[in-house]
């Protein structure tokens, strides 16, 4: 306070932390320093939204008359997107704002976990060696979650907000464990860590086994013996004092790199191209709407949109006739009500694009008035991404509006050749369906149905083949043939018939033809595989659709940490 001209002491000081009912507080407090000539620090102010507009006014009725001293300090966390801005724009521009970024790569991520702690924290227990080997363990451990989120899907299914508290308390836990015992408890510790501390926050699946996978290769009893390494090129340090370590990770830390996190250096590749994609689409996005596009462009922006439309309608077939179909179907199989459930589907999307496309167009000629859902459809034409109405009736899909397209045309064809007589095809396309799990379902049915086995007591067996599409004349007894699917993290060696390291640049390779059968359940053997989850999309989480266990000679918790899964596109 001296150094800035202020006569400042804790008595000057008002500090609200907002939530619970502490706005009356808040306002007083104002009040009180506005006369005085007191400070203000008003923290959490993104939990009371609704009192914000008071807060403005308040601030706005004391910026006049108030004593020369008198100052506010406002605290809030950022908002997750732009539509979740609440702060009042008067308060932003009356304010000096500051930022507290989050540390980026792992050396910060590290560093930063260690500050939580202090050369006192390390003299704390009587079990010094176990202690300090298993904290800095997990500060490694909370660095890699937290900054593991930066690699998109293929870090986290879905983005977690991991704290500095999950990691201080989980060292609490620690601390208590190892004075109440003389023997290191690793599983109840990894449990409690694992699956309460971190896995709090966890909502799927895949990702706590990742969480867990992270842990028991983190802590477990080579840990003391000098024996582990968090990553390559980087072993575990042993017995040091708090300063040691912050040096130790100067010191030995390996450059930034995706191997830190068990990532393939492919993983770099894809978050950096993605946000390049988003920093492009934004700036076409800012294009002006009614101009040429400059340069060597085609025409306006109605001309192109107009071309876009006429070879859209063009190229698009005519719907299925469900009533000829339904009556070309001598046994309703499994696998015939798989094809009339798609055919259903893709009218519906055809129709849509039909529909929204000539309205457009008429529109475009004056015969109709332009309404918001043509402008979106126009706008999304122009953009090549693909309309919202459409995407409402579609599969997921991270394709634009071009590839989409070429896409649906290719379904499109796919269907036309299953449905000429319903018999299974020789090798089937499991991305060109709206509900793949309907047709692995089949599966399972149909050998249920030939074989009297109890569904609910069955599993799918996937066989990798050496073989490519072309290959296959005819559609197996049981079973289906299944094309279509790529690898991300990894690779399919089709000599060795295992997953292998994927080579660099190639981000996601195909996979040969997969042969996929139903067995019992006992007859599983699981020695010796990975279960890996197979995705519609890139996007992962909520396009989960089964697991296929395929053979691994490392073992598999290699293939969790660099987050190896079978994707329907690529």
């Amino acid at each position: 306070g001296k150094k800035l001209g202020y006569t400042f002491n804790h008595r000057n000081l008002h500090n609200v932390s907002l939530g619970q009912g502490q706005e009356v507080v808040a306002e007083q407090a104002l009040d009180l320093a506005a006369k005085e000539g007191h400070w203000v620090i008003l923290q959490n102010i993104h939990l009371v939204a609704k009192w914000l507009g008071c807060l403005e006014k308040k601030l706005e009725q004391h910026s006049e008359g108030s004593h020369q001293d008198f100052r506010v300090f406002l605290s809030a966390e950022p908002a997750p997107c732009p539509e979740s801005h609440i702060i009042p724009q008067g308060i932003l521009e009356n304010s000096i704002k500051i930022t507290s970024e989050a540390p980026t790569g792992m050396h910060a991520n590290l560093h930063k976990a260690l500050d939580n702690f202090s050369q006192d924290t390390l003299e704390t227990c009587s079990q010094e060696k176990e202690f300090r080997s298993i904290l800095f363990a997990l500060c490694y451990f909370h660095a890699v979650v937290a900054e593991r989120r930066k690699f998109g899907a293929q870090g986290w299914n879905r983005p977690y907000p991991f704290s500095t508290g999950d990691l201080t308390i989980s060292v609490s836990v620690l601390h208590n464990y190892l004075e109440a015992s003389s023997k290191v408890p690793y599983d109840d510790l990894r449990y409690l860590v694992g699956e309460i501390m971190y896995g709090g926050h966890i909502t799927d699946d895949w990702d706590r086994r990742l969480c867990r996978t992270y842990l028991e290769e983190f802590i477990k009893p080579e840990m003391l013996e000098g024996e582990l390494c968090l990553a390559p090129g980087f072993p575990l340090p042993g017995n040091m004092d708090y300063d040691g370590y912050h040096q130790y990770i100067d010191d030995a830390l390996p450059p930034e790199s995706p191997h830190l996190y068990g990532l393939h250096p492919n993983a770099e590749i894809r978050f950096l191209t993605q946000r390049s994609e988003r920093l492009l689409r934004t700036v076409l996005e800012l294009q002006p709407r009614d101009s040429s596009t400059g340069p060597g462009a085609v025409g306006t922006r109605d001309e192109m949109v107009q071309a876009h439309l006429e070879e859209m309608l063009e190229k698009l077939t005519d719907e299925f006739n469900m009533a000829e179909l339904m009556a070309k179907v001598e046994e309703r199989t499994p696998y015939a009500v798989v094809a009339l459930q798609e055919c259903e589907r893709m009218n519906a999307l055809t129709a849509e694009i039909r529909r929204s496309l000539a309205e457009l167009e008429l529109g475009l000629k004056g015969e109709l008035t332009m309404t918001s859902d043509m402008e979106a459809l126009q706008s999304s034409l122009f953009l090549d991404t693909v309309p919202e109405s459409w995407v409402r009736r579609s599969y997921p899909s991270t394709a634009s509006l071009g590839s989409w397209f070429a896409d649906l045309l290719a379904r499109i064809s796919e269907l036309e050749a299953w449905t000429r007589d319903f018999s299974l095809p020789s090798t089937l396309w499991l991305g060109g369906l709206f509900n793949p799990q309907s047709l692995l379902t089949a599966i399972m049915q149909s050998t249920a149905r030939k074989n009297r086995w109890p569904l609910d007591k069955m599993a799918l067996q996937c066989d990798v083949t050496k073989k490519s599409r072309e290959d296959f004349a005819s559609a197996p007894r049981e079973g289906a043939y299944v094309h279509g699917l790529f690898m991300e993290g990894a690779r399919w060696d089709v000599q060795a018939g295992t997953i292998a390291d994927a080579r660099l640049q190639e981000l996601t390779p195909a996979m040969p033809v997969v042969f996929i059968r139903a067995i019992p359940d006992d007859k599983q053997d699981s020695r010796g595989l990975y279960p890996c989850p197979l995705y519609k999309t890139r996007q992962r989480g909520p396009t989960y659709v089964w697991t296929f266990n395929l053979k691994t000679k490392e073992n598999p918790s290699k293939w969790v940490l660099a987050g190896v899964a079978l994707l329907l596109q690529a």
